[in-house]
């Protein structure tokens, strides 16, 4: 694979010389030609020729822009300005807003990713390999080790491990208060996973308000500055809804950003209460084997 791609790659070259040495023999033959030409014409008919042929040139010059759509300058302008990026862009356009109310869609956007990031952390903290846990419990369950079982419970982080420990304190009792107590622990269990959520809607729902809200204050500044001014100046206007509208734009933005964490969050909540339920479940079973076991014993 590797010769192939040197062999095209010299074809390649040896074409590009072919084509340049053709291109520079043309324009030789053509400069020797009109040399020839000259020399056989009147100094008028001369200065008459130039002309016509530079005047040929700008016809190329202007076919060649037409083409291009645009003028080759402009186009580096634009490849530079493209190259500034996305995060230059909303730089720029932030310093740009209102400073007011850009501070305060910057302090919602630093407090909801504070919330986020505390909730994923915790979160993620809390995540177990819950199958191994319950697989190590029911055979200590199954040797009649319950108090091994209870310590693999409290030495392991997490709500499940939480709700089982729950369980094998209540073992002398009946199924019943057994199953009370799991349930009543993983209220408190998934209440600790939510904890803080109800911040990060409380943000989501900010940050746009106060974008729509430094909208109306910057179109009542934009109207207060046409009236100071006695005209309606086109200046004055655009500058008074750009504010206006950079302020909506940014507290969306917020807004989607924090939404994006939020729905990550709740997914990794729903997929920990998923592993509780089954827990307990779980464990339930164990635990009426033991019993049956003993009461046959």
């Amino acid at each position: 694979m590797k010769v192939n791609k040197l062999k095209l790659f010299g074809t390649l070259i040896v074409i590009f010389l072919m084509m340049t040495s053709v291109s520079i023999c043309a324009q030789d033959a053509k400069e020797t030609s009109t040399e020839e030409i000259l020399e056989m014409m009147s100094d008028d008919e001369e200065e008459d020729l130039i002309a016509n042929d530079l005047l040929s040139d700008s016809d190329i010059a202007n076919a060649i822009v037409d083409t291009l759509g645009t003028d080759p300058l402009a186009q580096d302008e634009l490849v530079e300005t493209e190259s500034h990026g996305v995060y230059q862009t909303l730089k720029k356009k932030f310093i740009e807003g209102n400073a007011g109310f850009m501070s305060l869609v910057a302090l919602v956007l630093v407090l909801g990713l504070a919330f986020c990031i505390e909730r994923i952390i915790y979160l993620t903290l809390s995540e177990v390999n819950s199958r191994k846990l319950l697989t190590d419990v029911e055979e200590k369950i199954e040797n009649n080790d319950i108090e091994g079982a209870k310590d693999i419970c409290r030495n392991t982080r997490g709500p499940v491990a939480s709700i089982c420990y729950q369980g094998l304190m209540r073992v002398d009792e009946s199924l019943e208060n057994i199953e009370r107590s799991m349930s009543s622990s993983g209220s408190v269990q998934a209440a600790n996973l939510e904890k803080g959520c109800s911040w990060i809607t409380l943000f989501i729902a900010i940050a746009p308000s106060l974008g729509f809200l430094g909208t109306v204050i910057g179109m009542v500044m934009a109207f207060d500055q046409i009236q100071g001014a006695g005209d309606i100046s086109p200046t004055i206007v655009a500058a008074g809804m750009k504010v206006a509208l950079l302020t909506t734009i940014f507290g969306i933005i917020v807004a989607v950003v924090l939404q994006v964490f939020y729905n990550y969050i709740l997914n990794k909540i729903e997929r920990l209460v998923s592993q509780m339920e089954d827990a307990s479940i779980s464990l339930m079973d164990m635990l009426g084997k033991y019993k049956s076991k003993g009461e046959k014993a």
